[in-house]
């Protein structure tokens, strides 16, 4: 009988799919709230739908589920910093981030590639994770590359590679909260400092 693969090589094996980054945000009595998440997919056309994966384990989104309306910014190429700061659990995460909010409260970041004001449509029961239906209200695009997320490292479309975190993350939004090293798949390693999703 097979046996069922490991999670070390679900997670090497997952992250050998090119990602995005998006900020999931709203502002939440008059303070913002949020994450970042490279589960980020589109559903559906019609009617209007996009989704994200958030971990069980996720400490955000349960206060961020509450907002009648949030903001999914998918982050350009120049954004690195801010997905690192929104990953964060030892920052404020919208310290220093250019960000605006709608009269509904979804929480946008400037300079983004893309951005979709949205709404909680459904959560699907997944796993150790829920599939987050989000139906899209207004969105809008700029002339903007998008920041990929490849074996652990951030890359910008056309091969470059913009850092490594070496020992690095995956998301908690997508694969919990370990991660490995792209440079020695043997064992997870676990941050305490980046986690995207959280």
């Amino acid at each position: 009988m097979t046996q069922p693969p490991g999670q070390a090589k679900l997670r090497r094996v997952f992250g050998a799919f090119p990602t995005g980054v998006a900020a999931v945000a709203a502002v939440i009595d008059g303070e913002p709230s949020g994450l970042a998440a490279n589960s980020f997919v589109s559903v559906s056309l019609d009617p209007p739908l996009v989704s994200v994966c958030i971990a069980h384990s996720s400490t955000t989104w349960p206060t961020l589920r509450r907002a009648s309306r949030m903001g999914i910014s998918v982050l350009g190429d120049h954004q690195e910093a801010a997905s690192r700061q929104l990953s964060s659990r030892t920052a404020e995460r919208f310290d220093g981030l250019d960000w605006r909010a709608t009269t509904d409260g979804a929480l946008l970041v400037s300079g983004a590639a893309a951005w979709f004001d949205c709404s909680l449509c459904r959560e699907i029961p997944a796993g150790d994770h829920d599939i987050v239906l989000l139906r899209v209200h207004d969105l809008g695009a700029a002339e903007i590359m998008p920041l990929v997320f490849h074996g652990s490292t951030y890359r910008q479309l056309g091969g470059h590679q913009t850092s490594d975190y070496g020992d690095a993350q995956y998301s908690d939004a997508q694969y919990s909260d370990a991660q490995y090293s792209h440079a020695q798949y043997s064992k997870a390693q676990y941050s305490k400092q980046y986690r995207i999703g959280a």
